[in-house]
C-alpha cells in the first residue's frame, strides 16, 4: 500500500496530505507491533536465562560446598536487582527492559528461597513459600511499574490458595488470598486508565477473574450448598461488568468478563438440571445460626449485592426489551434455591431456564445477524437435550426424534440465516 501512495497521487485519487497521513499511520502501527515483539521477546529471554542459571547450578549441586550454594542461591537474586536498578535509572522509558529485568527477578525471588531453605534444611510447605514468595514480590509491580510481574503474581496467589485449600491435608481456608489480591488492584486500576486496551490489560481481563473463579471455591465449608449462589452471583457480576460500555467496544474476544460470566451461568445451569442435587437439598436440615455465620453465606450476601447493584445501575439506562437473560438469571437462581429448599420442582425451573436462554440467544443471534451467537443459542439447547438423554427415561425412538430435531434446527437456522446475508448483500 505505501508503495503504490505516489502513483495515487499522481492519478488524483488521494492528496499528497493524505498520503502523507496513511504513510505516518502505518509507519506507526509498524513501530507499535515491533516494539510489541520486542517486550515479548525480552520478558521471554530473561526467563529463559533465568531458568538457565539454574539448570547449570543444579547439575553440579552436589560437588559444591555450603558457601559456594550460598553464594549461587543470591546470585540471580543479585543480578536480578542490578537489571532492575539499571532499567530504572538508564531505561525507565523502555517497556522492554523495565519489563523482562523484572520478570527475571521475580523467578530469582523465588529460586533464591527454595534454595536456601534446601541449603540449610528450612523446613515449610509449598503454601508458605508461594505466600513469602508472592509477598516479597508484591513491590515489584509498583516500583518497576510491571504488568508482567502483576499478572505472575496472580496466577502464583491462585496456586497458593489452591495449594492451601485444596491440595493440601489438613486444609484451611486460603483468607490471605484476598487479602494479596487487593493489594495487586490499585495496579490493575492504573492500568486499566492509563492503557486500557493494551495486550497486557487484556491478559488481566482473562486472569483476574479466572483466578477469583479458581479461589472463590477455598471459602466452602460445611454449608458448601450456598457456593451455588455465590457463583452464580459472581458469574452475573462478570457478565455485567463485561456489558459496560467500555467492554461493548472491545473484540469479543478480549472481554473475557462477558465470556467466562456466560459459559459458568451456562454450566452451573446445565450441572443443576440433574435432579440429584434438588433430591439432597429438599430433605437437608440447615440450622439458621450456623448458615448465617458461615463463609458461604457471607460470599454469597457479598457477591449478590455486588450483582445486584451494577444490575440496578446498568437497567437505569436500558429498555425491557433490553435486558438479556444472563444478567437476570443470578436473581432468578437465589428465588429457585429457595423454591428448592421445599420442593423438588425447581429441578423443572432450571430446565426451563436453560431452554428459555438458548431460544433467546438464538434469536438475538438472529436478530443481530451473527452466526456465532446463533449457533452458540442452538447449542445450548442441543447440550440440553444431551443431558435429559442421559437423565430421563425416555424410549430411544423419542430420543432419537429429539436429536434428529436439533441437527435439523442446526441446518435450517444457518441456513436461513446465510440466505438473508446474501438476499441484502
Amino acid at each position: 500500500m505505501l508503495k503504490d501512495l505516489q502513483e495515487l497521487v499522481k492519478a488524483d485519487v488521494i492528496s499528497q496530505n493524505t498520503a502523507d497521513k496513511i504513510s505516518d499511520f502505518y509507519q506507526k502501527k509498524g513501530e507499535d507491533a515491533t516494539n510489541r515483539l520486542f517486550i515479548v521477546f525480552g520478558i521471554l529471554g530473561a526467563i529463559l536465562v533465568g531458568l538457565g542459571i539454574v539448570m547449570i547450578i543444579a547439575h553440579n549441586w552436589d560437588e559444591l560446598t555450603k558457601i559456594t550454594k550460598t553464594i549461587f542461591a543470591f546470585l540471580p537474586l543479585l543480578v536480578g536487582q542490578l537489571l532492575c536498578l539499571f532499567a530504572l535509572i538508564k531505561k525507565q522509558e523502555s517497556i522492554a527492559w523495565r519489563e523482562s529485568s523484572t520478570a527475571f527477578l521475580f523467578f530469582s525471588v523465588g529460586a533464591s528461597i527454595s534454595l536456601v531453605s534446601q541449603i540449610y534444611n528450612i523446613l515449610g510447605n509449598l503454601g508458605d513459600f508461594l505466600l513469602t514468595w508472592m509477598l516479597l514480590c508484591l513491590p515489584l509491580i509498583y516500583v518497576m511499574n510491571s504488568s508482567i510481574v502483576s499478572l505472575l503474581y496472580i496466577v502464583g496467589i491462585t496456586f497458593y490458595a489452591g495449594e492451601t485449600s485444596y491440595w493440601s491435608q489438613p486444609q484451611s481456608v486460603a483468607y490471605f488470598y484476598w487479602l494479596l489480591l487487593l493489594a495487586a488492584l490499585p495496579h490493575y486500576y492504573m492500568l486499566f486508565k492509563k492503557k486500557p486496551e493494551s495486550n497486557f490489560m487484556i491478559f488481566h481481563y482473562w486472569i483476574l477473574p479466572l483466578s477469583v473463579v479458581i479461589s472463590l471455591g477455598t471459602v466452602a465449608d460445611k454449608t458448601g450448598s450456598l457456593m451455588y449462589i455465590a457463583y452464580f452471583s459472581l458469574f452475573g457480576l462478570f457478565y455485567l461488568v463485561g456489558n459496560l460500555e467500555f467492554f461493548t467496544l472491545q473484540k469479543s474476544r478480549n472481554n473475557g468478563y462477558k465470556i467466562l460470566g456466560t459459559l459458568g451461568t451456562i454450566i452451573l445451569l446445565l450441572t443443576l438440571s440433574f435432579d440429584r442435587f434438588w433430591k439432597e437439598l429438599s430433605v437437608r436440615e440447615f440450622q439458621f445460626n450456623e448458615v448465617i455465620t458461615s463463609p458461604e453465606f457471607f460470599a454469597a450476601v457479598i457477591l449478590s449485592l455486588l450483582a445486584a447493584g451494577l444490575l440496578f445501575f446498568q437497567l437505569k439506562n436500558k429498555s425491557i426489551k433490553e435486558i438479556k437473560p444472563f444478567e437476570l438469571i443470578f436473581i432468578l437462581f437465589i428465588l429457585t434455591f429457595i423454591l428448592g429448599l421445599y420442593s423438588t420442582i425447581a429441578v423443572v425451573l432450571i430446565n426451563f431456564f436453560v431452554f428459555a436462554i438458548g431460544i433467546l440467544t438464538i434469536k438475538d443471534g438472529a436478530k443481530q445477524d451473527h452466526l456465532g451467537i446463533l449457533n452458540f443459542g442452538l447449542l445450548i439447547i442441543t447440550t440440553l437435550v444431551i443431558c435429559r438423554f442421559f437423565d430421563v427415561n425416555l424410549s430411544f425412538v423419542f430420543k432419537g426424534i429429539l436429536f434428529v430435531s436439533v441437527g435439523v434446527g442446526f441446518f435450517t437456522a444457518n441456513s436461513w440465516m446465510l440466505k438473508k446475508r446474501k438476499t441484502n448483500d
